[in-house]
């Protein structure tokens, strides 16, 4: 009030004139002015905190304000790094070079003495300034101000002009303000590249993660995923409408029952679950709780590993070494049995021949017999011994209707006692190929006691398996087609996408383990083959096992 009234006297007084009245409010009126540009500067400062710009960026714009807060001819940032000054941005940017700070520079006296100062210069004492010839020079007035970082000096701010005398305190309480608020900006750029690297490397890794990753909220909303579904699993996910994760994933209208989701509510624990696709895939999904920081459920991740190759792998070392131990086993079988078996026909033959001489034709008709099943047991037991070698290359030249023979020879006899009827159609003339015989029978033995399996729960009349080799040329390719077609009960349409997966089977557990066709299946594609399916629920089906005829 004091100031006011001496301010209203001088305006009003006695020898107060009106040129003396608009000098001082014209004077007042500019220092309003720069005031409010300074504090346009700070609040643009202010601003930059929060916007991803490089240090020059946000010297430009506070150099441009300055014409109308003070004199500047150049604008300078310097920081501290390894012990040593650098000239880190500067206004204009190519006015000067700085290759050095020496002991009496006034910018390491700031830092040192961690106050601001003013300094007014001898250009020889600003020599190590080099100035660009196309700006004015040499630089006469200095207003420099530390910058900190907590309680560490990291820097200084340097305003400088060719004007001698050219700043004063108040200039000098701005330009801190200015490095200040400028430190601020440094550190904030600083996190906010930490942060935007821990971001990118975070996506990075998400993103690279082969399996389909989901992030889904408690309200079953997909967050983020990260694009791995495959062909086979994508169905729903391209057609689906809504963002919820059963309809993108199940192509439901609701959550499913038993969600698993639900059980992450409610546990707060890691849940894992094996799903069968209806194309057949093995899927195992892992849900994994995410929480926020008051240590609520906030999100679930959803891990998806497609586990149907592996499980298949699974299922054929399980096959194999079951094989492997019933061959040793069958092998060890057939030559205990082989031996008293060359006894028996050897003796039976000696008597036959012996009761032919002395014309006893009746008994030896009996012999005959015997010496004939002798044989086909002999027959039988090779078989059962070329089956169960190990030893054996693993690829030849083979005759498919000759394995089919010794897999009949076989099995034939199991298959009749269920009042079965097995009927051959075997191709004649059927070219050679190159394939392990010893899996192909494993592969139609297989199909026969499946068809076996499929007649046993039907009531008919005459109950045939049908086995059959025929030759095949599809898309100028010649195929070995060996079929098995029996008149059983079928197979529904919606469970043939599915009776090739591990584990999958419809007969009783003591029946059936669900891995022979899943077996069956790796051998014939291991021949580069494959086994095609045709089947009437109630009517019957028909396996086809396809193997390709090389050179032919």
């Amino acid at each position: 009030m004091e100031n006011r009234e001496k301010l209203l006297e001088q305006l009003t007084g006695v020898d107060s004139s009106k040129l003396n009245y608009y000098i001082e409010l014209k004077k007042r009126n500019q220092e309003i002015l720069k005031q409010n540009s300074r504090l346009e500067i700070l609040q643009q400062l202010t601003r930059d905190i929060n916007i991803d710009m490089s240090m020059e960026d946000i010297l430009e714009r506070a150099f441009t304000k300055f014409p109308q807060t003070l004199p500047c001819d150049f604008l300078g940032l310097v920081r501290v790094r390894d012990g040593e000054l650098r000239l880190m941005a500067l206004m204009p940017r190519d006015f000067c070079r700085i290759d050095n700070f020496p002991a009496h520079s006034p910018t390491l006296n700031v830092i040192s003495n961690r106050k601001a100062g003013i300094y007014n210069l001898t250009p020889e004492e600003l020599s190590h300034v080099q100035i660009n010839p196309h700006y004015p020079g040499p630089l006469r007035s200095l207003a420099i101000a530390p910058m900190f970082q907590r309680d560490e000096v990291i820097g200084a701010l340097i305003v400088a002009s060719i004007i001698d005398g050219a700043y004063n305190e108040a200039d000098l309480s701005f330009v801190q303000h200015l490095a200040d608020q400028l430190s601020i900006s440094i550190q904030n750029a600083r996190l906010y590249k930490q942060v935007s690297r821990a971001k990118k490397e975070w996506e990075e890794t998400f993103l690279a993660v082969t399996d389909p990753i989901f992030l889904v909220d408690t309200d079953y909303n997909v967050l983020l995923h990260n694009n791995r579904l495959s062909p086979a699993m994508s169905g729903f996910w391209n057609q689906a409408v809504s963002n919820k994760c059963f309809a993108r994933l199940h192509g439901r209208t609701h959550p499913c029952e038993n969600c698993p989701i639900k059980e992450v509510q409610r546990t707060g624990k890691p849940v894992f679950q094996r799903w069968q696709t209806d194309a057949g895939l093995l899927l195992d999904i892992s849900y994994y709780p995410v929480f926020n920081e008051e240590k609520q459920l906030s999100a679930v991740t959803i891990i998806i590993k497609d586990v149907t190759d592996k499980t298949k792998m699974e299922a054929q070392l399980v096959q194999t070494a079951k094989l492997a131990a019933l061959g040793e086993m069958a092998a060890g079988v057939a030559h205990e049995l082989n031996s008293p078996m060359t006894v028996i026909i050897g003796t039976a033959q000696l008597l036959l021949r012996e009761l032919q001489q002395d014309a006893q034709y009746d008994r030896a008709e009996v012999l005959e017999d015997i010496v004939n099943s002798g044989l086909r047991c002999k027959r039988i037991i090779q078989n059962l011994l070329t089956f169960s070698r190990q030893n054996q290359p693993p690829v030849t030249d083979i005759d498919l209707n000759v394995e089919v023979e010794r897999v009949l020879s076989m099995i034939q006899y199991q298959i009749n006692r269920n009042q079965i009827k097995i009927v051959e159609q075997l191709a004649p003339f059927l070219p050679r190929l190159t394939a392990n015989g010893s899996q192909i029978q494993q592969v139609l033995t297989n199909l026969l006691i499946n068809a076996r399996d499929a007649l046993g729960e039907v009531d008919r009349k005459e109950k045939v398996i049908t086995v059959a080799t025929a030759l095949l040329v599809r898309d100028r390719k010649k195929w070995a087609v060996l079929s098995v077609r029996d008149n059983g009960t079928g197979i529904a349409p919606e469970n043939l996408s599915k009776i090739f997966t591990p584990f999958y089977t419809s007969k009783e557990a003591t029946k059936g383990t669900g891995l022979g066709l899943s077996v069956s299946l790796g051998i014939a594609e291991s021949h580069n083959g494959t086994i095609e399916v045709e089947s009437r629920l109630g009517e019957g089906s028909t396996f086809s096992l396809l193997l390709p005829i090389e050179h032919q």
